[in-house]
């Protein structure tokens, strides 16, 4: 209605939003919890939902299940070249890197999986699924497919282990490098956006890539979900 009051939710809101361009919050702090907002404004807990509520929609703030809401941070850069490492480019962006297994299981492979790693369809392969992190903020969930045969007791290094460089070196493989990469824009499934703390249908990106040894032989099959707002993907020639 004209001339009517502004509501609350929109005033805390402007105020919070003030404060981070202000730069009381800066990027990955965590806001004071909804208690703690409703104690400052004087308002229930369901108004204060509210204003972050639009703060999220407008991007400023993002909140994790069980953690919080947080300013949102800038997006990590994340380069994509022949030599592809996870802790080294998170940390090279400023960041503390952190993968989290999710599952590893022996299985046979498919019909893509053989066709990438040069295999037949149904020989034995390991999968390793996992949630990449930066400053504790979730970037991308991915899989890793391994030749066993090629890669004997990988399965075993890889339940000691999140790290896939020093994985492939305890299985024989000092060095390897990207032979392909293939990016696609997808939509967040279910599980996806669980593990990201995002909403089904949201954008991610997916690179799909093979990587070799020094004979060229490949090694790893990967497929990885970043969440397409927090990762900035940069090419290296």
């Amino acid at each position: 209605m004209a001339g009517g009051r502004t509501p609350v939710w929109k005033s805390i809101a402007a105020t919070l939003r003030d404060e981070i361009a202000d730069g009381r919050y800066t990027p990955g702090d965590k806001l004071p919890t909804e208690a703690q907002l409703a104690g400052r404004f004087g308002v229930n807990r369901h108004t204060v939902r509210h204003a972050i509520a639009q703060l999220v929609e407008e991007g400023l703030v993002r909140t994790r299940r069980g953690a919080g809401a947080f300013v949102a941070a800038t997006p990590t850069d994340y380069p994509i070249g022949s030599r592809v490492r996870f802790h080294e480019n998170v940390l090279a962006a400023g960041r503390r890197p952190e993968k989290r297994v999710l599952s590893i299981e022996c299985r046979a492979a498919t019909r893509g999986e053989a066709q990438a790693l040069a295999l037949t369809k149904g020989d034995p392969v390991c999968a390793y699924h996992g949630l990449s992190l930066a400053d504790d903020a979730p970037i991308a969930v991915f899989e890793s497919v391994f030749p066993l045969d090629r890669l004997p007791g990988i399965d075993r290094h890889l339940a000691e282990t999140s790290s896939v460089t020093e994985v492939l070196a305890r299985a024989g493989v000092p060095d390897y490098t990207r032979a392909s990469t293939r990016l696609t824009a997808v939509l967040a499934d279910v599980t996806q956006a669980l593990h990201l703390h995002l909403k089904e249908g949201d954008p991610l990106l997916r690179s799909t890539g093979v990587n070799v040894d020094a004979k060229g032989v490949p090694v790893e099959y990967g497929r990885t979900w970043f969440a397409g707002d927090r990762v900035t993907l940069t090419f290296e020639g």
